[in-house]
């Protein structure tokens, strides 16, 4: 299969900086095919389910026509709920912040309309909302269509399931009669061909084909965690299922790259493949991950496309893909040459409904897998101590050791029990960690954000990328010089300046005083609380 990148596509560079910055690098199939021909004026009729990358496949084209200087509505989109007008107008917004002049407004019930009012009278060249309000703006005369060019219908099947078909007519009627029509559909009922024949121009069909394709011989598995808690599940299935090789998903570069130093920082060996890196630099990572130097490889679905090894054991979707072809290539990725393979998916929210489609594409059920306890993990890293110990046993040959365990015991007054248990404490460790506390998908309330659950100080480190410094390095440094242990550690976020670590509040001036004037990689350290100055820089 032909893989296409956005650059591969002729659109604006200005929106292409934007995709660039949000870090998606392949566009999903609908995207792929809906892009160039709504560019072209052609009207299109777009086939696919919910979470396969609709908004962009209409966004990207339709932002390309606008014209910055004329301050008149140029676009609508509509929709049949409040909270998917606002989620497109974010998205939209997202996608145009390279492209002076342009002003988007979403309009919806809920919302007070004179302060709609207000922003359409000082010029928005595209409208997102809901039937029932952009009807409302028309009848006041404070929604002006005679400049429009393109009207776009998402998610028009839900709309007439809602009963929104007269307002649809009302409005696109209401549109000057040259322009383009799109319509974007989980499914092609009658009602909407019907509407297509009425409104649309010879319009394109262009449905999403995927190929069947099997996973019989892989166990999946999806856990419902927020995206703040990933992290820690991540690694709890790690140690517990301890995989010889894992291959772990990100939707988009920038992710892959955030993964991997936190993986990093907990002292994992991962390293991310992804479109950025060159030939010589995915080669020497693939080397690494095929010889086992490091075992989690983080990965983008344009760089999985060069993942052919048998070892891998594991796959874990850190984020859902956007199609649900691309959820049956990334699983493939285990499972090979014969053997069995597990995959795991975390979801959270709406996303559940993504799921549902996954399991009627794959034709497969994906199990509820619970979140690994601290005592899960407890126990088999415990587990696999003793069994090294046993199998150090079976093979003998340690009289030496014998004779200094025995020399010990003769000098101190220690049980043999409690030497023993002395050695597996320091072996493994004895830090203690919280569960972890999700609530459910529906759930509202205000929680930490957070997988820690105190409060933190954030203090700004006078080191980052230009002094070769990553967070494992800041990690590994806070705890070894200042005795703070890693659960009192949160969010480390590396800039190549400077660096800025969340820490317990009850913890900060100890690392401060403990680590002032100590030195990460030959850099001298200057460590204080993070003010208000440097917080604003960090955000631009």
């Amino acid at each position: 299969m032909e893989v296409i990148k956005f650059s591969d596509l002729q659109i604006d560079e200005r929106i292409k900086r934007a995709i660039e910055e949000l870090g998606y690098e392949q566009p999903s199939p609908i995207q792929a095919q809906s892009i160039p021909t709504i560019i072209e004026g052609k009207d299109v009729i777009g086939q696919a389910q919910t979470g396969t990358g609709k908004t962009a496949a209409f966004s990207i084209p339709l932002l390309q026509k606008l014209d910055p200087q004329d301050r008149s509505l140029q676009a609508i989109i509509l929709c049949p709920t409040r909270e998917l007008a606002i989620q497109v107008s974010e998205e939209v917004r997202k996608l145009a912040k390279y492209m002076q002049g342009i002003k988007t407004l979403p309009v919806y019930g809920g919302q007070p309309i004179d302060r709609q009012i207000r922003a359409l009278k000082g010029g928005v060249q595209v409208v997102i909302g809901t039937p029932g309000r952009v009807i409302d703006h028309i009848n006041r005369k404070t929604l002006k269509l005679n400049n429009v060019k393109m009207v776009v219908l998402d998610e028009a099947d839900e709309m007439l399931d809602m009963g929104f078909r007269e307002d649809i007519e009302t409005i696109v009627s209401n549109v000057p009669e040259e322009r383009q029509t799109t319509f974007f559909s989980a499914t092609m009922p009658k009602a909407i061909l019907e509407l297509t024949k009425k409104y649309q121009n010879d319009p394109v069909h262009i449905k999403v084909v995927r190929k069947e394709l099997t996973v019989s011989n892989i166990k999946q598995f999806y856990i419902e965690t927020r995206f703040s808690n990933r992290l820690e599940v991540l690694t709890r299935l790690i140690d517990v299922y301890n995989p010889k090789l894992t291959v772990v998903f990100t939707n988009t570069k920038k992710g892959a790259d955030e993964l991997v130093s936190n993986l990093q920082a907990r002292g994992y060996g991962a390293d991310s493949l992804h479109g950025d890196l060159k030939q010589v630099q995915r080669d020497i990572v693939m080397d690494k991950f095929r010889s086992g130097t490091i075992d989690i490889l983080v990965a983008t679905d344009v760089a999985a496309r060069g993942i052919d090894i048998d070892d891998v054991e594991c796959v874990i979707n850190y984020e859902l893909p956007q199609d649900e072809e691309y959820y049956v290539h990334r699983i493939g990725r285990t499972g090979r040459a014969g053997r069995d393979g597990i995959a795991f998916s975390f979801v959270f929210g709406r996303e559940m409904r993504k799921l549902k489609d996954i399991e009627r594409f794959t034709k497969s059920k994906v199990l509820k897998h619970t979140i690994p306890t601290v005592d899960d993990v407890e126990q088999k890293k415990v587990g696999q101590f003793f069994e090294t110990v046993k199998a150090t046993l079976e093979e003998g040959n340690f009289s030496r050791q014998l004779q200094w365990v025995e020399d010990f015991c003769n000098q101190e007054d220690f049980s043999i029990i409690d030497i023993c248990a002395a050695i597996v404490k320091k072996t493994l460790g004895d830090e203690e960690k919280e569960e972890i506390k999700e609530e459910k998908s529906g759930d509202n309330r205000r929680k930490n954000k957070g997988t820690k659950s105190f409060e933190t100080s954030r203090l700004f480190f006078n080191v980052g990328r230009n002094q070769r410094v990553e967070a494992k390095d800041i990690f590994g440094a806070i705890v070894g010089e200042s005795g703070v242990k890693g659960k009192h550690i949160g969010n480390i976020d590396v800039y190549d300046k400077y660096s800025f670590v969340d820490v317990d509040k009850d913890k900060a001036k100890t690392v401060i005083d403990r680590m002032m004037n100590a030195k990460i990689k030959g850099n001298k350290l200057n460590i204080e609380k993070a003010n208000k100055k440097a917080r604003k820089k960090n955000k631009k």
